[in-house]
C-alpha cells in the first residue's frame, strides 16, 4: 500500500487535516516518510496544570502528551512512558483520568514524579517543615559554598541528612517525599525563589568551578535563604489547583528496552522522548540533585550515544520491547526533536529502525511554534540553534 493511501485511511491524520489549528496542516512526503506540519499546540492553547511546573533538562511541554492522550485513548486506558524524565506524560495521563505506567533508568525520575501523583495537603507540608531539624546541620561539602550562604548550606545539609535517614529506615512518607521533590527543584536557579545565588536556570547545575567564575564576573556572594519558606512557597504554587485523585500509577526504575514490569499487550498508548544522542548530559546536569538525593551516579546506566547507528540500534531495541507491551491497535508517539541544526533527522532513524517490527508507521507530526522557533525540515533555516521543533513519529501496533 502506498504512503499516500495509508495516510488517507488513517483517522488520526485525517482529523489533523480537518481540525482548525489556525492554519491548514501541510503534508510533505520526503524519502518515503510522510510529515504533517502545523502549530498543533502552543503554551497558550491549553494552560498546563501547576503541578507540571518543576524543572528538568530536555523535557517537553505537557501539551504534547495531552494532544495524543486526548485523541488516541479513552478514560481508564493505560498510558506509558519508558523515558519518564520529570514525569510529564505520567502526570498528564493521571490528570486526564488514564492509568499511567512510567519508568526511567535514573532513580531521580521517580523522586520527581511520584509525589505529584498523590500530593499531601498543604497544611501537612507546613507542619512538617516547621518540625524539621534545621538547627542540626553541618556543612558536608564546603565546595558548595560557591552556590550557598553558609547558613543556607547548613539547612540544606540538615534536610538532606534527615531525608536520607528517613529513607534508610523505611520511614519516608508522602510528606517527606513531597518536600524532597520540591527541594530538588529549588537547589539552584536564577531568581530569589531558589536556594542558591544567581546561577544557570534550574534545569541544570553548573560545576563548582563554573559557579565561582559566575560569582566573580557578577561580583556576587550567595545570600542567606530560608529554605523552609521557599519550599512552602513553591508547594503552594504547585498545589494551586486540584491534584489527581486515586491515581493507580506504576513507576519503576528500568531500562526502556527491558520493561519486565509491564504485562504483555496491556498498554494503549506510549508517549515518550528518548535522549537525543549526546545532546544532553543528564548525569552531569543533575550532579547536585543526585548528591542531595543520595543517588550513586556510577551505578546508573544512562544512554549517551554519539553515533547515529548506535542510537538507531537503541531505538530498535526499545520498539521491540514496546511491540510486546502495546496492545494491537495501540499507538506509540516517539518524540525526537531536532538536533545538530537539523542536519541529522532523528525521525528518519526511528522510521528505519521499525523495519520488520509489528508496527504500522503512520507519519511524523512536526509541531511548529511561530512565536519561538521554525521547523528546520528539509533545509529551512531556523532562528536559533539547538532543538527547534517537536518531531513525533507515530506508529500503530498491528
Amino acid at each position: 500500500m502506498s504512503a499516500a493511501r495509508k495516510l488517507a485511511e488513517n483517522g488520526f491524520f485525517q482529523e489533523l487535516r480537518r481540525s482548525n489549528f489556525g492554519a491548514p496542516t501541510r503534508v510533505v512526503i520526503t524519502d518515503g516518510v510522510p510529515y504533517y506540519l502545523n502549530a498543533f499546540w502552543t503554551a497558550g492553547q491549553r494552560r498546563a496544570h501547576p503541578l507540571h511546573e518543576i524543572s528538568y533538562r530536555a523535557c517537553f511541554k505537557p501539551q504534547l502528551p495531552a494532544f495524543f492522550i486526548d485523541r488516541l485513548t479513552q478514560p481508564g486506558d493505560v498510558v506509558c512512558d519508558p523515558f519518564m524524565g520529570r514525569g510529564t506524560t505520567i502526570l498528564q495521563a493521571a490528570l486526564m483520568g488514564r492509568r499511567p505506567i512510567g519508568s526511567d533508568a535514573n532513580p531521580l525520575s521517580l523522586l520527581l514524579t511520584r509525589p505529584r501523583l498523590r500530593p499531601p495537603a498543604l497544611c501537612d507540608i507546613e507542619a512538617r517543615l516547621a518540625a524539621a531539624p534545621w538547627g542540626r546541620g553541618e556543612v558536608d561539602r564546603e565546595d558548595l559554598l560557591a552556590f550557598y550562604h553558609s547558613e543556607t548550606l547548613r539547612q540544606i545539609c540538615a534536610l538532606r541528612r534527615y531525608l536520607l535517614i528517613r529513607a534508610n529506615d523505611g520511614c519516608l512518607d508522602a510528606v517527606d517525599s513531597w518536600i524532597r521533590m520540591v527541594a530538588l527543584n529549588r537547589l539552584t536557579g536564577h531568581s530569589p525563589g531558589f536556594f542558591s545565588v544567581y546561577t544557570m536556570p534550574p534545569n541544570q547545575a553548573v560545576s563548582v568551578k563554573a559557579q565561582l567564575k559566575i560569582n566573580a564576573r557578577r561580583e556576587q556572594t550567595p545570600p542567606r535563604r530560608d529554605i523552609g519558606e521557599l519550599i512552602f512557597k513553591k508547594s503552594r504554587a504547585l498545589l494551586a489547583e486540584d491534584a489527581p485523585t486515586a491515581c493507580d500509577a506504576q513507576l519503576v526504575v528500568a531500562d526502556a528496552a527491558r520493561l519486565e514490569h509491564i504485562v504483555d499487550a496491556t498498554v494503549d498508548l506510549v508517549v515518550t522522548s528518548p535522549p537525543f544522542l549526546d545532546v544532553v548530559d543528564y548525569r552531569g546536569d543533575n550532579w547536585l540533585r543526585n548528591w542531595f538525593a543520595g543517588i550513586d551516579v556510577d551505578s546508573i546506566r544512562l544512554s549517551q550515544l554519539r553515533a547515529p547507528e548506535d542510537w538507531r540500534a537503541m531505538t530498535r531495541d526499545v520498539f521491540a520491547e514496546l511491540a510486546r507491551v502495546v496492545k494491537p491497535g495501540g499507538h506509540v508517539a516517539y518524540e525526537v526533536g531536532e538536533v545538530r541544526g537539523g542536519a541529522l533527522p532523528l525521525e528518519q532513524l526511528v522510521w528505519r529502525a521499525l523495519d520488520d517490527l509489528p508496527f504500522e508507521r503512520l507519519g511524523v507530526l512536526v509541531n511548529e511554534q511561530s512565536f519561538t522557533k521554525t521547523s528546520n525540515c528539509w533545509g529551512v533555516a531556523n532562528n536559533v540553534k539547538g532543538v527547534n521543533s517537536n518531531r513525533i513519529v507515530i506508529a500503530r501496533r498491528f
